[in-house]
């Protein structure tokens, strides 16, 4: 397994362009032959591509420079020298490229095609050599351009998981058992807080038509946002999901003000994560005294949001989880289906999102 990785620093070079070449055409018989040196060849591009089978920049990690190659210098007989060869680096989808001195957005990589090419640095051209140079008045040019210098940057990729649904909740709310009982996908699950440290990725399979990618991201607690537990490294995730479902553990003791941290977590890290579609779970029912305390949490919720489905649910004994799976696809689909679901449509990238059709299921790091 490779280890996860959303963030990477690499420094990228284009090639020089080789430089011109000066000869003279030398053949018996033909004493004064002219210039025939070639031009010199284009360096090598940076170009950068999406790999749909790509979950992690744990890859770009392990090697930090990228270099392509410089074009060969030119030679006589009017040769050419040879194009420097490209340097290809792949991301998975949802990677933003950004100057690393700077901050600048240089591209981001949302409903690109496999077959695109974003060149970012493009190769030095070659020289030209002292054939160009000929003249009625010079018929000896003895001199010829030199390739032009390469380009030289240093970058910041950062990698945001795409999903149709996040899972937004504190440790141990369920949010890993609701993605395997959903799904293929086979999270780490434990009894003890932040069994989850990286995002797990896994396909509810709908109909034979569609797919929805679930993503369970890492457990927020208060004060998230500002770097508290595993702090706004996972919080980012979240804002690449076209859909929020909050997962609340009506068990513990704290069930009442849960989901205002969580909106208040989310709405201090980026007040748009606000403006998502979602849906909230009320988990662990089947724990005495639980089911109660869900009953609460539902008349609050919808006395202050009447639009938002809140459903009573356990995922261990598999009590309301149809009413979920229902509630899930109404959510992405974007359609109400009597139930108070907002019809408001989900982001573009939906339509164009990452699937692997042959597995069912893809977990960041596993990519091969």
């Amino acid at each position: 397994m490779i280890q996860f990785a959303d963030e990477a620093v690499i420094e990228v070079h284009s090639g020089k362009g080789g430089n011109g070449c000066i000869a003279f055409r030398r053949e018996k018989y033909i004493p004064h032959g002219g210039p025939n040196g070639g031009d010199g060849g284009k360096g090598g591009d940076v170009i950068f591509c999406v790999k749909r089978n790509m979950r992690t920049l744990s890859r770009l990690r392990h090697r930090r420079v990228f270099k392509a190659k410089n074009g060969g210098d030119g030679m006589g007989w009017n040769k050419f020298g040879r194009d420097g060869e490209d340097v290809v680096i792949c991301v998975p989808p949802g990677t933003t490229i950004r100057d690393y001195e700077t901050g600048e957005l240089i591209h981001d990589f949302t409903n690109e095609s496999e077959d695109e090419r974003i060149v970012l640095l493009e190769g030095g051209k070659g020289g030209w050599g002292n054939v160009h140079f000929k003249s009625s008045t010079n018929q000896a040019p003895r001199y010829a351009h030199a390739g032009t210098p390469g380009e030289m940057r240093t970058l910041r990729l950062e990698l945001s998981v795409m999903a149709d649904v996040g899972l937004v909740g504190f440790p141990n709310a369920g949010k890993s058992s609701l993605l395997t009982a959903f799904t293929n996908a086979r999270p780490k699950i434990a009894p003890y807080p932040f069994t989850t440290k990286i995002p797990n990725l896994g396909v509810l399979r709908v109909d034979d038509e569609q797919d929805i990618i679930i993503a369970d991201i890492p457990g927020i607690i208060e004060g998230a946002s500002e770097g508290v537990g595993l702090g706004f490294d996972f919080l980012k995730h979240i804002s690449r999901t076209a859909c929020l479902l909050f997962m609340i553990d009506c068990s513990d003791e704290s069930y009442r003000s849960a989901y205002g941290t969580l909106c208040a977590e989310l709405a201090s890290y980026s007040a748009a994560l606000m403006e998502k579609p979602r849906i909230v779970l009320c988990n662990k029912i089947d724990v005495e005294g639980a089911e109660r305390n869900a009953a609460d949490v539902v008349e609050e919720i919808r006395r202050t949001e009447p639009d938002t489905v809140v459903i009573p649910v356990s995922v261990q004994n598999r009590i309301g989880m149809e009413d979920a799976r229902r509630a899930i696809v109404a959510l992405v689909n974007g359609c109400g289906d009597g139930s108070g679901i907002s019809a408001q449509p989900c982001s573009d990238f939906l339509k164009t999102r990452s699937v692997d059709e042959d597995r069912e299921v893809q977990y960041p790091g596993s990519e091969q």
